[in-house]
């Protein structure tokens, strides 16, 4: 009789091992489907971001088109249209090719807005600097064309 009950005690930890190895593969299935969706969600939030960065750096390009100076700006400096009345000059480096211009138009709503200093700060700036002058620099070669860089 005790062989009788050892076999039958096998035969149910067999059928829980069995129950409990489906269960927790069944589990394991559905926590792996659970992670992927996950950085998939993160993956398209991050997307839904760039793109969103992308049209709202789109919109400030055409709210600036609308800028009838930013307009005029463009029209120079990409087809050297000038308004009536007005005298284009180019400045040719040595090598004989047109220097670039170094101006351009910002965003008027991204510019920063500096607070003026009142003319004693200044001219108090300037008596403290007579005082305590900077050490001399290096003497520079002059310039030999306008540009600002030497050559």
């Amino acid at each position: 009789m005790p062989e009788q009950r050892r076999s039958r005690f096998t035969g149910r930890a067999m059928v829980l091992v069995l129950v409990l190895s489906v269960l927790t593969i069944s589990y394991a299935s559905s926590l792996k489907a659970y992670f992927q969706q996950h950085s998939q969600i993160t993956q398209l939030r991050s997307q839904i971001a760039s793109s969103q960065s992308s049209i709202d750096r789109l919109e400030s390009e055409k709210a600036r088109w609308q800028d009838p100076a930013y307009v005029r700006e463009q029209a120079r400096a990409r087809f050297g249209y000038l308004m009536p009345g007005q005298t284009s000059y180019v400045v040719i480096g040595e090598d004989g090719k047109p220097l670039a211009a170094q101006s351009t138009l910002s965003d008027p709503r991204t510019s920063a807005t500096s607070t003026p200093t009142a003319w004693w700060t200044t001219e108090w700036r300037s008596v403290q600097l007579a005082g305590d002058p900077p050490a001399a620099k290096p003497a520079q070669k002059p310039l030999k064309y306008l540009g600002g860089t030497n050559r």
